[in-house]
């Protein structure tokens, strides 16, 4: 597997500030758009590392996608419309954001171990 530990953790970082900005009904600053930005730079990088990884790693592959697409779903409307916007299409909805990310770092543990145990 090519080696993708920066951008596990940075992924991994962003998925998490992010949430926990968003809940925290923190306003939208640019910084979350170009954050944002590179997280999907960093999830694409792994999804190619699993990719090239072989068949055997397809579960993986597809497990993580699903995972960041949750993710993906609550963090765009935020980092593309800002706090309103995700607060009128997500109204309570912080619990089921909450479960996403925690599956989504689920999924994160599993390529970041793979990641150990193929170096």
């Amino acid at each position: 597997m090519l080696d993708v530990k920066d951008s596990i953790e940075k992924l991994s970082w962003s998925v998490n500030h992010h949430f926990l900005h968003i809940k925290a009904q923190h306003d939208f600053i640019r910084a979350v758009a170009v954050q944002f930005e590179l997280a999907y730079t960093d999830f694409r990088t792994i999804q190619m590392a699993l990719q090239l990884a072989g068949e055997e790693q397809h579960s993986l592959l597809a497990s993580f996608t699903k995972a960041y697409d949750d993710v993906y779903a609550y963090e765009s409307v935020f980092a593309m419309r800002g706090l309103d916007e995700f607060n009128s299409e997500f109204p309570d909805k912080i619990e089921d954001y909450q479960q996403k990310v925690d599956k989504f770092n689920e999924e994160l543990d599993k390529v970041r171990e793979l990641q150990k145990n193929n170096l």
